[in-house]
């Protein structure tokens, strides 16, 4: 049995912050982040799954994303790398671009920050720009906790893990 580790994620109303301790070196988390293989461990069939992911991995290099939930919307996300540091940070801004119930499409930004420890990464999510919208910080909070579970899966059994 698969024994994972601790996974973190609250919120002060204004920032999101996330974080896990991933069995993996932090060349192979930012791989998982940064390329295609997004896609194949971000997402569960009760919650939503990536139906599209591209990214151009530069500073002022635009991503794009279409999740598609289990009851078939669409619901597009997308943004500007602001900062790469490869393998140990990046940083980028976010916008839903459909009418997000608690954040509408209000630009967002994400911090992905890898630390190696030992044989380990500590990913660390820092999502600000909530600015008062205290209910879409929660709901943030509790989606990079799943967030970090799938990640945390793959990287390590390479697997999914249920929402």
């Amino acid at each position: 049995m698969l024994r994972h580790t601790a996974l973190h994620a609250m919120t002060n109303g204004d920032t999101v912050f996330a974080t896990a301790d991933i069995r993996a070196l932090p060349e192979r988390v930012f791989r998982a982040l940064s390329t295609d293989e997004v896609e194949l461990w971000w997402g569960s069939a009760g919650t939503y799954r990536m139906a599209d992911w591209s990214a151009d991995l530069r500073i002022g290099g635009h991503w794009n994303v279409v999740f598609r939930t289990a009851d078939g919307k669409d619901m597009p996300a997308s943004g500007e790398f602001l900062e790469i540091e490869a393998p140990r940070r990046i940083v980028q801004t976010r916008t839903y671009d459909w009418d997000h119930p608690t954040l509408g499409r209000r630009q967002t930004t994400v911090a992905w920050l890898l630390q190696p420890i030992a044989r380990r990464t500590r990913l660390t999510i820092c999502h600000g720009g909530f600015a008062g919208l205290h209910e879409a910080a929660t709901e943030h909070a509790e989606g990079w906790a799943r967030v970090l579970a799938w990640l945390q899966a793959h990287v390590e059994a390479g697997r999914r893990v249920a929402a």
